[in-house]
């Protein structure tokens, strides 16, 4: 299985990585990446074919510790909600940013790792206005777009069941396509995370035509994953993605980075590299985290240009604040 271990349970197939991923991603000198291909926002390439989102940012940031930067250093796969474990599995890619829920049954039957969460997500339904329904209560016999093989199908199945209502689904695997089939009127409702039904809302032909319920039926913590088993490369992703947080903790952004170079504060001084330890621990140059805040910006960066307020998206910090402002985003010490 090329470096990929079965482990074989009465109940779970395993797949665990005993290779160097760092070592083959040095060797070929970029990454390999699983996105979503079609979620404005979160991962999508523009007219221009320019990869841009919250989760590319991720990527771009794994990319920036390993390396020093991102350009030409991060190549994309899109895929499925379908294809995106078994593609991390068969080491068709090195990491799986896609707006991936992390679950117990993810992280043992499927043989992953999630690391630090970037994005803290809940499943809602959205409808057109015209429908004129103001509450996920008066869904019921109403037809439902759902991607298949997701926790969303699970989730709103639980939901219509809990409640005593009928519904239909409509179950096609591409999101792109899925979001046309909703917009043709194929079904009353989209379900899907709420971040997710605000980028396909943002992507519509007709925005404000739109409403998302304000119903919020699940926790969906999205987090990178890497496969389970190279301790070192969890290691390198998780502190990439927290390098961000806790960038922001601490008041640096990649328009005062350098100036904080000059910083007495010892946290300060450990987190960018200027005392020593932090990289050599990582197997990363001493730097990795001023690299990644200086080409990439910190975690409130990335969420407002991608999707924040003032982007088509409109999203507020909510739970992806940090917790000193009622969030729970939270950075363990960089010691």
């Amino acid at each position: 299985m090329f470096g990929c271990t079965l482990l074989l349970s009465s109940t779970t197939l395993v797949f665990a990585d005993t290779g160097d991923t760092l070592k083959d991603v040095k060797s070929k000198g970029y990454i390999q990446v699983g996105v979503n291909g079609d979620l404005f926002g979160f991962g999508k390439a523009d007219q221009k074919g320019e990869w841009k989102g919250l989760d590319v940012d991720t990527a771009r940031a794994v990319a920036v510790a390993i390396f020093g930067d991102y350009k030409d250093k991060v190549r994309y796969t899109p895929l499925t909600a379908k294809t995106r474990f078994t593609a991390l599995q068969s080491k068709e890619i090195d990491l799986l940013t896609r707006n991936a829920t992390q679950t117990l049954s993810r992280d043992t039957a499927l043989g992953l790792d999630f690391v630090q969460v970037n994005y803290y997500d809940g499943q809602g339904f959205m409808i057109p206005k015209a429908l004129g329904v103001k509450s996920a209560h008066e869904l019921d016999g109403a037809t439902v777009c759902v991607l298949p093989g997701t926790t969303t199908e699970q989730n709103a199945a639980d939901f219509f069941r809990s409640n005593d209502m009928e519904w239909k689904t409509v179950t096609i695997e591409s999101t792109a396509e899925l979001s046309q089939a909703f917009f043709a009127g194929r079904c009353d409702v989209m379900t899907s995370d709420a971040s997710q039904l605000a980028g396909i809302r943002a992507s519509a032909p007709q925005p404000d035509q739109y409403t998302i319920l304000p119903e919020i039926i699940s926790k969906e913590p999205l987090a990178p994953a890497v496969r389970h088993g190279d301790n070192q490369w969890k290691d390198i992703v998780n502190y990439a993605v927290l390098a961000m947080i806790n960038a922001e903790e601490l008041g640096i952004n990649s328009e005062n980075v350098d100036e904080m170079l000059k910083s007495n504060n010892p946290k300060i001084q450990r987190f960018l590299g200027v005392t020593p330890g932090n990289g050599e621990a990582l197997g990363l140059d001493e730097k990795f985290a001023y690299n990644i805040i200086k080409k990439v910006g910190n975690y409130g960066e990335v969420f407002e240009r991608n999707v924040g307020v003032n982007t088509p998206l409109g999203i507020e910090r909510g739970l992806n604040a940090l917790w000193t402002n009622g969030g729970l985003m939270y950075s363990p010490p960089f010691k």
